[in-house]
């Protein structure tokens, strides 16, 4: 299985939705692959935010290796599902994916827990640190359906 998280810097909250799956896989034992991506170009290379760094640490989750990256529209082919963060990253997704796009593949992270709902993980990065901890909680509880869904 391979997962990617996808947000819109790719510092903030599908990293933290990338570490999350990752500890997750790690402790199923899974062999599945998680990475992130971000549909904007504004913080290729950059390690986390610093509170998502923070915030994963205080839940034993080291996210500090990671580095931003943008997504492409080979993505959407070389990933089996990909979970985005809210409405906005899905039509971004659907853009770039152009003739690659099939919606089976692309869903919104939060319906995993609110089927057809589409409810959004709220951007923190304009909060403080409350909002990367209730952002942490959204996702890991997500990332646990994930984790029942699909394993074998």
């Amino acid at each position: 299985m391979k997962i990617l998280m996808v947000c819109l810097g790719n510092i903030c909250r599908s990293p933290l939705a990338e570490g999350i799956l990752q500890d997750k896989v790690e402790k199923y034992h899974l062999k599945w692959l998680v990475d992130s991506a971000g549909t904007s170009n504004y913080h290729i290379g950059e390690p986390p935010h610093h509170l998502s760094q923070k915030v994963a640490v205080l839940n034993n989750i080291d996210i500090s290796g990671q580095c931003g990256r943008q997504f492409k529209k080979e993505d959407i082919k070389n990933f089996d599902k990909i979970y985005v963060m809210d409405s906005e990253n899905y039509t971004d997704v659907k853009r770039i994916s152009k003739d690659f796009w099939n919606e089976k593949k692309v869903d919104l992270i939060l319906n995993e827990l609110y089927p057809g709902e589409n409810r959004s993980v709220p951007d923190p990065w304009y909060g403080g640190e409350d909002g990367f901890h209730k952002v942490f909680d959204m996702l890991d509880q997500a990332c646990e359906q994930i984790i029942a869904k699909y394993r074998e």
